[in-house]
């Protein structure tokens, strides 16, 4: 059988990466995919750069993949990227470009999230996380940000309502199709977990 050649990724790493704090490649065990909720690349990179923490780092998955397809890692798996609420030091992240709700976020007048995921997007995934098996053999389980962060936050139209904090990456995202291309189950936190976030 022909052995398949390495997809392509785009290093690009964050200024702050040295400051994320280090881990070895056996503690990964999750991946996480998200969508970026903004309109293109360079948002995210430009949202990937904003320092947040006192640490100087901020919020980034560790790859991005544009809706061409192409694929860019902006914190190497080395390193324990801030992306989703309690699961960070165990996961990797994977943001698909996708507008999501964006701009409004937490307007509950506007939570449906209505862009399709081209193809080649999802092939691109597809093949970096069966990369990434191979490279990690830890690496057994698979979730959408929204299953691991369940918290409700104020709508920013009416304070009276509450609305899930994170969708990603949302009801167009074709988890069939990617479950049955790669060999990782979904992660099923604990009843406990969900509460504490």
């Amino acid at each position: 059988m022909p052995q398949i050649p390495p997809l392509p990724i785009h290093d690009a790493p964050l200024p702050y990466v040295e400051r994320l704090q280090a881990r070895t490649l056996d503690a990964i065990d999750l991946a996480v995919i998200h969508c970026t909720e903004l309109p293109d690349l360079a948002t995210a990179r430009a949202y990937g750069e904003r320092v947040l923490y006192a640490s100087g780092t901020g919020n980034s998955g560790h790859f991005y993949i544009d809706r061409d397809g192409s694929v860019h890692q902006y914190v190497p798996l080395q390193r324990v990227a801030h992306h989703v609420r309690g699961y960070n030091p165990q996961s990797l992240g994977i943001e698909l470009v996708n507008r999501g709700r964006y701009p409004h976020w937490l307007d509950s007048r506007h939570q449906a999230m209505h862009e399709r995921y081209p193809p080649v997007q999802i092939q691109a995934l597809i093949a970096l996380l069966q990369q990434l098996q191979a490279e990690l053999p830890q690496l057994r389980h698979i979730a959408g940000h929204d299953a691991l962060d369940r918290s409700r936050e104020t709508a920013s139209d009416d304070p009276a309502l509450q609305v899930q904090r994170k969708l990603d990456p949302g009801p167009r995202f074709p988890w069939p199709q990617v479950l049955e291309a790669v060999a990782l189950t979904p992660y099923a936190p604990s009843a406990d977990a969900l509460s504490d976030r």
